[in-house]
């Protein structure tokens, strides 16, 4: 039992670092695109304070993950690993396609899919998915108007000044809002992480009740901040370029949306996607230029992956944990 544990739980820090290394684009796409900090840079800046987070942040988001959206009593050891290892093969999937669909999303699908393959519908906490189902729609939106917002007031603000000189200014005030975004994308989707080990450990008896101890978060910011580190750039190019053009007000105004979306999304203990947030962030503010400076065509093939991502991660999910009962004979 105690060996299959620690497997389980290196297998979800593995997700954790391929979280990081497939959101890596959420967190530098902007500053990269807006060419403030070259591609390794940029991952190092963000690694640093996606692993910060850890000192920073309660445990919210953890704590509706690992407790508030399947049943624990009805799950077990087999169920956690399969609806990791569905959410490793969803984030892969996507990865090699460029495709900037939610980690977050992945994670909470496979492991539903796999708690109903096992136990059937009755294992998942209805209520728990209300606020997860809503935010599909309302973070991207959040980070849109946002975004909007933000850089209608720069435009207003700074319209009698040259564009070289406000980009210019708007270059060093990137970092923070770069670094504000990170915080926010660590705190979120570690968190995912946390949950799912803390929710182990209670449903193998390691733990008594769900806490998440620090071992636990100290680890799941290690890994996300790894896979930062070595980053995912199929998805930056979509993120960063292909959306729409960003100059350095831009890129500011659509990190500090999407850096204030997370972090009131964290603090409120819902699940959001960080990559949902920053597309929406980047679609607002380029929408200011023109509404055709957005693709649209594109945006619109990105919302079909995320509404897609649940359910098609819940189905490899049920479809893992088959295949572990075979191998385990379980």
């Amino acid at each position: 039992m105690t060996l299959l544990v620690v497997i389980i739980i290196l297998v979800a820090l593995v997700f954790d670092f391929l979280n990081g290394f497939h959101d890596s684009a959420n967190s530098i796409a902007t500053v990269v695109s807006t060419r403030v900090l070259t591609p390794r840079k940029a991952v190092m800046w963000a690694a640093f304070f996606n692993l910060i987070a850890a000192f920073m942040f309660d445990v919210h988001v953890a704590k509706t993950i690992g407790k508030g959206l399947v049943e624990l009593s009805g799950v077990n050891e087999y169920v956690i690993l399969s609806g990791l290892l569905g959410a490793i093969f969803w984030n892969l999937l996507t990865w090699y396609f460029g495709i900037p669909s939610s980690s977050s999303h992945a994670l909470m699908g496979g492991y539903a899919g796999a708690a109903v393959a096992y136990k059937g519908f009755g294992v998942i906490l209805y209520h728990g998915w209300v606020k997860t189902l809503l935010f599909i729609v309302i973070a991207p939106i959040m980070g849109m108007v946002m975004g909007f917002v933000l850089m209608a007031a720069v435009m207003w603000i700074f319209h009698n000044r040259p564009a070289t000189s406000v980009n210019r200014s708007f270059r060093k005030l990137q970092l923070v809002s770069a670094a504000l975004y990170s915080l926010g994308h660590g705190t979120n989707d570690a968190q995912k992480t946390m949950g799912i080990i803390t929710g182990l450990l209670v449903t193998t008896g390691f733990l008594s009740a769900f806490h998440v101890p620090f071992w636990v978060i100290l680890s799941s910011h290690f890994a996300i901040a790894m896979g930062t580190l070595f980053g995912g750039w199929r998805i930056v190019k979509t993120m960063g370029q292909k959306i729409t053009k960003l100059k350095p007000s831009m890129g500011f105004c659509a990190e500090t949306a999407g850096a204030i979306t997370l972090l009131v999304t964290a603090f409120s203990g819902i699940a959001v996607s960080t990559t949902h947030t920053i597309s929406g962030a980047i679609m607002g503010v380029g929408a200011t230029r023109r509404a055709s400076a957005v693709r649209w065509g594109l945006a619109g093939n990105i919302v079909i992956a995320w509404i897609l991502t649940i359910p098609a991660s819940a189905l490899v999910g049920a479809v893992s944990f088959l295949l572990v009962g075979l191998i385990t004979g379980g």
